[in-house]
């Protein structure tokens, strides 16, 4: 019922296995790594690939952040998707979440942002992207980068059977490596609807595939 209601409301992303190319080129540019933990990214695969890749096979989650000088993250107090307050580091386990967080530029957000990755209990995921229409008209776009974190550090959110994608680390913690992205690399950039800022979270819901159905 709840994963025919989420398939209903937002964009199922599916996915290809990892190509024996792919793989390749993403072990080379993770054994090329500088000295500073920069990737150096050399392929003409989409960097949320890149991001995947090293999420399921390299024990990560992912932080995404306009800030491209990060050493050290701090623990902060935060608000989970449910509302509940945390003090902590978030991160999730998807690449094309990470990169949205990279690239808007949250002095541009006039009022609130809506997003989201919801992941279900058959590994499917869902996203919804919704900016107020100051926010959509300023081009909130910058470039940032994706922050690669140690999982075994972090927990997630909820153990419900379909979730978003939430990881929380309860105390500060050093990046392993990160990745310059840009807005031409958030392939959904096309799926960024725009909402009234004072309207329910479920009428947002409700109307985002309408709003950005006619979108190219």
């Amino acid at each position: 019922m709840i994963s025919s209601l989420i398939k209903t409301l937002f964009y199922r992303r599916t996915d290809a296995m990892f190509t024996d190319q792919e793989t390749a080129e993403f072990e080379l540019m993770l054994r090329n790594t500088d000295s500073e933990g920069s990737v150096r990214y050399e392929s003409k695969f989409p960097k949320y690939r890149f991001i995947d890749y090293v999420v399921q096979n390299k024990n990560m989650v992912v932080h995404g952040s306009n800030r491209t000088d990060i050493d050290q993250f701090e623990v902060r107090r935060q608000t989970l998707f449910n509302g509940q307050p945390v003090e902590a580091v978030f991160a999730s386990k998807d690449g094309i979440w990470s990169i949205f967080y990279a690239i808007l530029d949250r002095s541009k957000v006039v009022y609130n942002f809506r997003n989201g990755c919801i992941k279900t209990a058959s590994d499917m995921r869902y996203y919804f992207f919704s900016l107020t229409e100051p926010t959509y008209a300023s081009d909130p776009w910058t470039t940032g980068s994706v922050y690669f974190l140690p999982a075994d550090a972090f927990e997630r959110t909820t153990r419900s059977k379909a979730y978003f994608d939430e990881w929380v680390c309860r105390q500060r913690i050093h990046p392993v490596m990160k990745l310059s992205i840009n807005k031409e690399d958030f392939v959904y950039l096309n799926k960024v609807a725009v909402h009234k800022p004072n309207e329910s979270i479920a009428l947002t819901w409700l109307l985002y595939k309408f709003r950005t159905r006619s979108k190219r």
